[in-house]
């Protein structure tokens, strides 16, 4: 069993839940995830590790509440345990000293970012963060990724710089020497993100997290077909280069068993209705406490990144 130590919503429908799992948090690696599963009966969920403590033996993760796994697991409170966590999984991230870098990330894929921006930033690395939210609620640990970053951004749908993507864009257009680029988020904001640097053939890194089973690479839930290869997300991934993906394949996997989740979730939801109201009323998440994102000048009529 594995104890929540830390639970916080970070924005609508996004937590950040801390785990006791001090064998994980010994050996993990940016780039790598766990696959998480709430109790006896539950969903094998694969999510990017957000951090790491292994001092303190835990372990963070990031995550959109969406389906029926995922709204039994932000039911639960500090204090309570899941079934299980395998981890690390996955290979690491390459880091080395590419020179000026962009850390795209958006949604929980602000998670998994947060060590790999840390790691490119100890190899000497120029790093570059964008993050991208629907809007300034939307965006958090602005502070945390500062922390490493060289420049951080806020992109918030709308404006000159809507997206991660156009802000990628933008930056191959001007000129400066952009010489790798990693993204973290959901599927579209990778695949636009990855299709805003093809022309200039810039490395394009994306961490795919889909369907898993086992996470060893025997059940080929995972399989994605990469440069025409079919590879296993789990093992030769998570990580691979976004221009080799065939993203249309992706999607389509991923949107297979959509009739069966709408189903699991309303009989979950029928069941335990009384769970989630119990989390709304606690209120968990409190904006006023949020740090405030001077980056953003937000108005029902405009908004816009600061200095595009």
């Amino acid at each position: 069993m594995y104890e929540i130590v830390t639970k916080e919503t970070v924005a609508p429908n996004i937590i950040h839940m801390k785990f006791k799992a001090p064998k994980i948090a010994s050996s993990a690696k940016p780039g790598q995830f766990v696959i998480i599963r709430v109790d006896e009966k539950g969903e094998r969920i694969p999510m990017g590790l957000a951090g790491w403590d292994e001092k303190e033996g835990t372990v963070d993760i990031v995550f959109y509440v969406l389906g029926t796994s995922t709204a039994k697991l932000s039911t639960m409170c500090e204090g309570d345990s899941v079934a299980n966590i395998a981890g690390p999984l996955g290979k690491p991230s390459d880091i080395e000293n590419f020179g000026r870098v962009i850390c795209a990330c958006g949604c929980f894929g602000v998670g998994p970012s947060l060590p790999l921006v840390k790691a490119l930033k100890e190899k000497g690395n120029y790093v570059i963060t964008v993050v991208e939210g629907r809007g300034p609620d939307f965006v958090f640990w602005m502070d945390r990724l500062g922390e490493f970053s060289d420049e951080v951004h806020v992109v918030t749908g709308c404006g000159k710089t809507a997206w991660a993507n156009d802000f990628i864009e933008q930056e191959i257009q001007s000129g400066r020497k952009i010489n790798r680029i990693f993204a973290h988020g959901c599927p579209f904001m990778m695949k636009v993100s990855s299709d805003a640097s093809r022309a200039a053939g810039v490395d394009t890194t994306v961490s795919l997290t889909p369907i898993m089973v086992d996470g060893t690479g025997m059940c080929g839930a995972c399989r994605v077909e990469v440069g025409g290869e079919t590879k296993f997300a789990c093992v030769d991934g998570p990580e691979f280069e976004g221009h080799d993906i065939n993203w249309d394949g992706l999607v389509l996997r991923l949107r297979q068993l959509i009739p069966e989740e709408d189903k699991s979730f309303n009989i979950w939801e029928r069941d335990n209705w009384h769970k989630l109201m119990d989390c709304r009323h606690k209120k968990s998440f409190n904006p006023a406490k949020r740090m405030s994102v001077e980056e953003i000048e937000h108005t029902e009529a405009n908004c816009k990144l600061q200095g595009v």
